[in-house]
């Protein structure tokens, strides 16, 4: 009796085992497990292009804290980001000699490495075993973890890339326009639908109550579900900034469209409707004439340093542009632009920025210099004067006062509140003789005291 109850739990127990097996073979997620201050991480593995040690990185001036430097992967260079620096994670001081370990990552057409403490192994699981993230499960912020998930009695906290490391439109953005377009798909078809028109006063007498109410317009309707597209699609926030602007590009895209197919039903629809929106030269190298342009707006200022604050920058192409522009008109002082934006690769990338040699021989040209490979690059005086930062700008600035504010087409990405903040902030933060610059389809309200001066499309803002 004895020997049969053996058997049966043997029996048993293979059974468990195959059971386990059968249930481990289906693996539909895979990931790249590591340590930061002896605590499990993970990756998309689908983002991990490599693995690699490395210690001798090339310093690269004027970067953020977290940026160790530059490396060079079989003839490409890629920046080298310290993971945990970049988390607050204590980190002793580094031995030049020491060889870290590498996680080599390709993101958005980006290659960049990141330094962690060490490199475990591939990991497979199953997706519906991911748990959602709580903010006891880790040191860093909650918002950076996608989720937890457990394998073999070890518990792995799984990174969001996209989210840390993705560009505007990748993280954030395309959460509120899945939630708002939830929310849309279970509204009923009319309540959708609502006039952004303000209510008429309301008549005393009984024939004015007896009054059919007037049929809204459907320019109205259209224009308010625009609004909320554009929010939920490209995180572009329609108020007073930029409201004439959406109505005017309204009348275009009817015409185009037709008026019975006008709502934005994607985010490429989305883009079409902001592609008139951008100023000029967004993201590409300015021509001589803008560069005058800006230059003429520039007002007069003897001061031995000119401050500029420069939100939303991006790649850095802008800022390259404005800072020559900048030492052009105030050749004596010392410039000192302040670059912040919340794209941690456009930021971190922006010091290794390269001239293509289309315009190498442009107005831009006494400001570049060459690199060992032949290429173009700014010479450091116009480096120096850059401080790249990944920065909320929509968080507390610490900030001195500014000569300059420069933020083309920023404003309208940001919520209605952090708009009215900000724009308090212009005001509070701008010497008596500054200029803030804003997008060419944007306008700073008349209530916040500012005077205007134009050249052009270019409309500088100053303290009246």
């Amino acid at each position: 009796m004895e020997e049969k109850n053996v058997i049966q739990t043997a029996e048993q127990l293979n059974d468990a085992l195959q059971e386990k097996k059968e249930a481990a073979s289906y693996v539909d997620f895979k990931m790249v497990t590591f340590s930061l201050a002896d605590k499990d991480y993970a990756i998309d593995i689908m983002y991990v292009k490599e693995i690699a040690k490395a210690g001798r990185f090339t310093y690269v001036p004027n970067t953020l804290p977290f940026v160790l430097g530059v490396y060079n992967l079989r003839g490409e260079i890629i920046p080298i980001l310290d993971l945990r620096l970049f988390f607050n994670i204590e980190v002793q001081k580094r031995d030049e000699k020491k060889l870290e370990n590498l996680l080599i990552l390709t993101l958005e057409d980006q290659t960049f490495g990141l330094v962690v403490d060490k490199i475990d192994k591939v990991v497979g699981v199953q997706k519906s075993t991911i748990q959602p993230p709580h903010p006891l499960f880790a040191d860093i912020n909650i918002k950076y973890i996608s989720g937890v998930v457990e394998n073999n009695n070890r518990l792995y906290v799984l990174l969001d890339i996209i989210r840390i490391f993705g560009s505007k439109d990748t993280g954030e953005a395309k959460e509120a326009a899945a939630e708002q377009m939830a929310k849309n798909a279970q509204m009923p078809a009319d309540a959708r639908f609502v006039s952004s028109a303000p209510s008429a006063p309301k008549a005393a007498g009984p024939a004015a109550q007896a009054a059919p109410a007037k049929k809204e317009e459907p320019q109205n309707l259209d224009i308010k579900f625009i609004a909320e597209s554009l929010k939920s699609y490209k995180n572009f926030d329609m108020s007073q900034i930029n409201e004439n602007w959406v109505k005017q590009r309204y009348t275009e895209w009817a015409s185009e469209r037709g008026h019975d197919k006008t709502q934005l039903q994607n985010s490429d629809d989305a883009d079409a409707y902001l592609s008139t929106f951008y100023s000029s030269f967004t993201g590409t190298w300015w021509s001589k004439d803008y560069a005058d342009c800006i230059k003429n707006l520039l007002p007069e200022n003897n001061a031995k340093q000119i401050v500029v604050w420069n939100p939303g920058c991006g790649s850095g192409v802008e800022t390259y542009c404005l800072a020559c522009v900048l030492k052009s008109r105030y050749p004596d002082a010392k410039i000192r632009i302040y670059a912040q934006d919340v794209d941690l690769l456009g930021v971190s990338n922006a010091s290794l920025l390269s001239v293509p040699a289309s315009v190498e021989g442009s107005w831009l040209s006494p400001y570049l210099t060459k690199k060992a490979n032949g290429d173009s690059t700014f010479n450091q005086e116009i480096k120096d004067s850059i401080m790249f930062e990944y920065h909320d700008c929509k968080n507390t600035n610490v900030l001195p006062m500014l000569d300059i504010i420069f933020a083309r087409d920023f404003l309208s990405f940001i919520d209605v509140k952090s708009q009215e903040n900000i724009l308090s902030e212009f005001f509070e933060k701008m010497k008596g003789n500054g200029i803030a610059i804003i997008g060419e389809h944007e306008v700073i309200p008349m209530s916040y005291g500012f005077g205007e001066n134009s050249k052009g499309a270019v409309t500088a803002y100053t303290k009246d």
